[in-house]
């Protein structure tokens, strides 16, 4: 697996610069324990060395950032955006997905397989360059590559381009340390008519409390490792699934679509009601390794 082109990604809290010359981390993580990176890859403590060894082992195992990368769409995690967001394609529940995938920058497609194909095992896109290969394969599966030149992230640009095509019901994934695109996004929702932009807020770790403000207007929120986001965005949720890593619904219509996810959902499931949320368990999720006071 030969990588092609520069990106940057974060991985358990750490900016991770990957190209032809190998994976450079160049920040420390902040977390010290996270229980998905211990069963994705055998870690149990996380430092420079564990999240290097990480991501080579995503460019060795599906070929993340290279022109033969995987496009397997079996579902890894269970309330993951992918796999909500496909589910709600295949059901029709929605029109089309805005996402990131690496190599192509934001994508619009309504091909339920491809979005989890996509997101599978993608961690934060901080930046990308464009890689042909990935580009191609997208476009031969119904997906749409805002720009094929610059493989740019622009998710407000990309649901702009949804809703241009006559797309209503949107549904965008909006990474934590963007948080303003969402507040960006609900400003281009209220100017068109019948449209229903559903975000969801991901890949988190990395949130301070300036971002509280914009995440607090998704519509569903992945927890990451933040204890900020636990604390805060916890208590306005009105449904919680997981504990390890929890994902609030913040909206009726959430609320709605995640029903509409677990009438498919083939685990068994232990449902009831509480006086308030967040749910935790003590001892289950992320160990973080700062205070996050930003």
């Amino acid at each position: 697996m030969h990588v092609k082109g520069e990106h940057e990604i974060y991985c358990c809290g750490a900016r991770v610069r990957i190209s032809e010359k190998g994976v450079e981390v160049l920040s420390k993580p902040l977390i010290e324990y996270c229980p998905l990176h211990e069963a994705f890859y055998g870690t149990k403590q996380i430092d420079v060395n564990a999240v290097r060894k990480s991501v080579e082992m995503k460019i060795a195992g599906f070929g993340f950032c290279c022109g033969n990368r995987a496009f397997d769409d079996e579902p890894i995690v269970a309330y993951g955006a992918s796999e909500m967001m496909r589910v709600w394609l295949e059901k029709s529940l929605i029109d089309c997905a805005v996402i990131v995938c690496e190599g192509a920058g934001t994508v619009i497609t309504s091909n339920g397989r491809l979005v989890q194909a996509i997101g599978a095992r993608l961690t934060g896109i901080v930046r990308t360059s464009p890689i042909p290969e990935i580009i191609q394969k997208i476009r031969s599966e119904n997906g749409i590559v805002l720009d094929e030149e610059t493989a740019i992230i622009d998710q407000v640009g990309g649901v702009k381009k949804a809703l241009d095509l006559g797309f209503r019901r949107v549904a965008v994934s909006v990474a934590g340390f963007q948080s303003k695109t969402i507040s960006e996004i609900r400003r281009l929702e209220a100017n068109v008519k019948e449209a229903e932009v559903l975000i969801f807020s991901v890949c988190n770790t990395c949130v301070g409390k300036s971002d509280v403000k914009h995440i607090a207007k998704a519509d569903f929120v992945c927890a990451s490792a933040s204890k900020i986001l636990r604390e805060e965005i916890g208590k306005k949720a009105i449904l919680q699934l997981g504990v390890t890593i929890p994902v609030y619904a913040l909206t009726e219509r959430g609320k709605r679509l995640v029903l509409a996810y677990l009438e498919e959902f083939k685990d068994r499931l232990v449902i009831f009601r509480t006086g308030k949320l967040p749910y935790d368990v003590k001892g289950k999720g992320p160990r973080l390794l700062v205070n996050q006071n930003a």
